[in-house]
């Protein structure tokens, strides 16, 4: 589990095919003390709970693996990534850490898209297209977790909706290089869910 509060950015070095059944391994470079990171531990990247397979040091800098399989390449923007693509780290929660965002469980429920990026004030307004399916989860001022990070949503328009991003959050997450219509991982709010599935079996 995590808060959508990321720690670092990491960057993807090597990508290695797993054959035939479609999974990959992908080599991180992180800034993270990997002597304080076990073997078999989760780390969200860029949203995706991922288990640590292997892990090192090398010129100065953590580095560990991931294998991603067939299925989590086709529902994330894990399938797109290639070597020197930076990503959103977060380490999981132990218990006793502040939960500074909302709770994140690194579990992505589909890709949307950067619709557009404007300038309003001091900080960003970022609109995102969702999918369909996923509308009825999204609500104004409640949480969604866009490529690991917690945001707060400001409206809703169907299948669009937009939140500000301010310049501390551009600069300690990939969205500061962020472009409209690059595709971005989404987790909507657990509790929406919750919600949602308590509607539908009063209306059933």
């Amino acid at each position: 589990m995590f808060t959508g509060i990321i720690t670092d950015i990491g960057e993807v070095t090597a990508v290695v095919a797993g054959g035939q059944t479609g999974d990959q391994r992908f080599t991180i470079a992180t800034r993270f003390d990997m002597d304080d990171v076990n073997l078999g531990a989760s780390i969200a990247c860029s949203g995706c709970c991922l288990t640590v397979t292997t892990k090192g040091k090398a010129n100065g800098r953590g580095w560990f693996t991931v294998d991603v399989s067939g299925e989590s390449l086709s529902k994330t923007t894990l399938g797109t990534w290639a070597a020197g693509r930076r990503i959103n780290l977060e380490r999981s929660l132990k218990f006793g850490d502040e939960l500074g965002g909302h709770l994140v469980y690194g579990h992505v429920d589909g890709v949307a898209r950067i619709a557009s990026i404007t300038p309003e004030g001091g900080s960003q307004r970022y609109v995102f297209n969702a999918p369909p399916a996923l509308q009825a989860f999204i609500a104004s001022k409640g949480s969604v977790a866009i490529d690991g990070v917690s945001l707060t949503v400001n409206e809703v328009d169907g299948a669009r909706f937009g939140v500000n991003i301010i310049p501390h959050t551009q600069r300690e997450t990939t969205f500061g290089a962020a472009r409209a219509g690059d595709p971005v991982n989404l987790e909507v709010d657990m509790l929406a869910r919750y919600v949602a599935r308590q509607l539908e079996g009063r209306s059933s």
